[in-house]
């Protein structure tokens, strides 16, 4: 099979590359933008670039000519989409970028899937879409109109334009909504790489609010798995589908820097903070679905995950 994969040089498009290449022909598009160092993510990818079954191009999902090019010059099968500007806060700095490459980008996408008769789609949504929910844990159910940053925004609105082009087009898809993915590879910017980071230099950590938001922290392992058996799905059912892929558990803020310090040996220097302007109290998933009809069932424990990034950390290093 044919695959594109959008964002394929990032920390989860990257892993995804490499466990998808083993039985398929691999395109893999990446802007390679300076959210965070683009050598990172050369590096992510470099040793897939010898691969006679991976391919990969330099392109902007927002540029139609290039999309084209690429969809001209492939027989594509299958889309995984991954490719946004992420990050919360960021977002609500910069609103326009946001809508422009995550909503106008996914629009971009879904047209060369109509033009080109690319009939399967998988897309990279987020926890973030379910806001502040008081309703714990969250399920694919519950009512997401309340997102309380851009970034949550723009995710909800790319699912909806995917419910649009399934209707219209007959494309099946499936939209995932990953929850904190952690792991080899997590962007720098991220909590744990940050905290992991700045513990071992013994900078200050800046930690915001009172120690008690929770997060329902994912293994890159597991999230894996979770958009291989969706790939499965998609590809034997005529269907539009949401799909919550987390651990189903929550860790607390101070209790995620408690055990990376107990895992570096290393106690952390704290500046607590305000919390910040669309941080959600909580994320919790109801993965009830996502293990009734993929077959979804996590088997990374927190502790053990942070074990096994805190190797990579230090190999990194």
């Amino acid at each position: 099979m044919n695959i594109l994969i959008t964002g394929g040089a990032g920390f989860i498009g990257s892993h995804l590359c490499k466990k998808l290449i083993k039985n398929n022909n691999i395109i893999c598009l990446d802007n390679l933008c300076d959210f965070y160092s683009p050598k990172i993510k050369e590096n992510n990818i470099s040793s897939l670039l010898e691969k006679d079954n991976f391919t990969f191009y330099k392109a902007d999902i927002r540029n139609r000519d290039d999309l084209h090019k690429i969809f001209e010059d492939n027989n594509i099968d299958f889309i995984i989409h991954l490719a946004a500007m992420a990050g919360v806060r960021p977002s609500i700095e910069q609103p326009e970028l946001y809508y422009d490459v995550n909503v106008k980008g996914t629009l971009n996408i879904m047209e060369c899937c109509k033009k080109y008769s690319v009939d399967k789609v998988v897309f990279a949504s987020s926890s973030s879409v379910y806001g502040n929910n008081k309703k714990t844990p969250f399920s694919e159910s519950d009512n997401v109109d309340f997102p309380i940053s851009p970034y949550a925004a723009t995710k909800k609105s790319c699912e909806l334009m995917i419910y649009n082009y399934h209707s219209l087009y007959n494309i099946s898809a499936a939209c995932l909504r990953f929850f904190t993915v952690y792991g080899p590879r997590q962007r720098p910017d991220l909590a744990i790489h940050k905290f992991t980071n700045l513990i071992s230099q013994k900078k200050s950590v800046p930690l915001y609010g009172d120690g008690t938001t929770r997060r329902d922290y994912t293994y890159i392992d597991d999230i894996l798995d979770g958009i291989s058996k969706a790939v499965d799905f998609i590809q034997n059912n005529y269907t539009y589908e949401i799909f919550n892929l987390g651990e189903s558990n929550t860790v607390s803020l101070i209790e995620m820097l408690t055990i990376i310090e107990e895992e570096l040996g290393i106690k952390a220097v704290k500046s607590w903070l305000p919390m910040q302007a669309g941080d959600v109290e909580k994320t919790y998933a109801d993965i009830t679905r996502s293990r009734e009809i993929l077959g979804y069932y996590p088997t990374t424990d927190f502790r053990n995950g942070i074990k096994k990034f805190i190797t990579w950390y230090k190999e990194m290093r």
